[in-house]
């Protein structure tokens, strides 16, 4: 900044906090391609932008609603009511478990018959019924 002071600037914005705002802003519209009011001298965005608001090249009206629009922030969309039924904590959604009809449920299990099962058979169910969630 050997051109430019933040002095030269103070006396444009008073306000050291509001002219560090309205200077970054600025440097950040050029490095997005606006066009220079002031020729570049080898200087860098910040710089340039410090020498645009001391010589008053640039609106700062316009500035500061860039500043405004930059900084506000687009209000998150309401939840559709299938969004706030996916909320409401269920065994579902806590466990991972799917909703499976009994007719699907005893097909899935073996015949309780007073059948005595082995261990291979009720593993074998297991991994069955397990098969069966994971698709």
């Amino acid at each position: 900044m050997a051109r430019v002071t933040v002095e030269d600037c103070v006396q444009k914005i008073p306000n050291r906090f509001e002219l560090v705002l309205f200077a970054a802003q600025r440097a950040r519209n050029l490095s997005r391609g606006e066009e220079l009011t002031l020729d570049r001298d080898d200087d860098k965005n910040p710089v340039v932008a410090l020498r645009e608001i001391a010589d008053e090249t640039i609106p700062l009206e316009r500035l500061e609603q860039d500043l405004i629009k930059s900084l506000s922030r687009a209000p998150e969309p309401e939840p559709a009511d299938e969004e706030v039924l996916d909320l409401i904590p269920t065994d579902q959604n806590i466990f991972g478990l799917q909703d499976i009809s009994g007719d699907e449920e005893a097909q899935a299990l073996p015949s309780e018959g007073g059948e005595d099962f082995s261990p291979d058979d009720i593993e074998a169910a297991i991994e069955a019924e397990l098969a069966g969630r994971r698709r």
